[in-house]
């Protein structure tokens, strides 16, 4: 599984571009949000790539680009580009937390518990790196460690939509999934760029699962 706390970045950084060139990137990164909505990975790269031409560098783009083609199967390309989008912003939480979770897959954990370990002294937000060490601790089972991992993360940003996704897959594999839902649900109204919390929202009421009702 991928993560799915990782949202496409809708907002791209357009300093440096006249007007048409600021429209253009803008509706091609649209279209490659669009695509991938809608499950087709290697045509939102297409889009993604026009836009990279016409705002080359951008950390943004090459994220999206990483996610596409990390979705449509193309684990090098994936890797490339989120190695790249690190080299342009080092401390962008989803690009790190894409690269882990891909080295991860590809049967390279230790090398991303030594990632992690050198971002968690690195500069950024002190959120971020405790949901990636609670990630860690999960993939390793070790599921009460992550727990108290991602209530300091929340102790740090209670918003963190990483975080609140972590904690409901959390629920999920400690056998509470209504706490799942109800935190998928909060955080896919602040994110709807959030594919991969759909599907999970999508499984869990397909199983006939409704968020817990209020206390009135």
């Amino acid at each position: 599984m991928r993560c799915p706390g990782l949202c496409l970045l809708a907002v791209v950084s357009l300093a440096g571009c006249d007007a048409t060139q600021q429209e253009k990137v803008r509706l091609y990164n649209e279209d490659g949000i669009h695509q991938f909505s809608q499950g087709n990975y290697r045509e939102a790269a297409d889009s993604f790539e026009q836009a990279l031409l016409l705002k080359p560098h951008d950390a943004g783009l090459l994220f999206n680009l990483g996610q596409a083609n990390d979705r449509a199967g193309k684990t090098q390309q994936a890797e490339a580009y989120y190695q790249e989008c690190l080299k342009r912003d080092a401390k962008l939480a989803d690009a790190r937390q894409a690269y882990a979770n891909l080295l991860s897959r590809t049967g390279r954990g230790e090398q991303a518990g030594r990632l992690i370990e050198t971002w968690s002294v690195q500069e950024g937000n002190a959120s971020d790196i405790f949901v990636l060490q609670a990630w860690k601790l999960r993939q390793e089972n070790r599921l009460p460690e992550a727990y108290d991992k991602i209530q300091t993360a929340l102790a740090q940003d209670p918003h963190n939509p990483r975080a609140l996704t972590e904690l409901g897959i959390l629920y999920e594999k400690m056998n509470f999934p209504d706490r799942s839902l109800v935190l998928y649900e909060r955080v896919l109204t602040d994110n709807p760029n959030l594919f991969e919390i759909r599907e999970r929202i999508a499984v869990l009421k397909g199983r006939g699962l409704k968020p817990p009702l209020l206390d009135n």
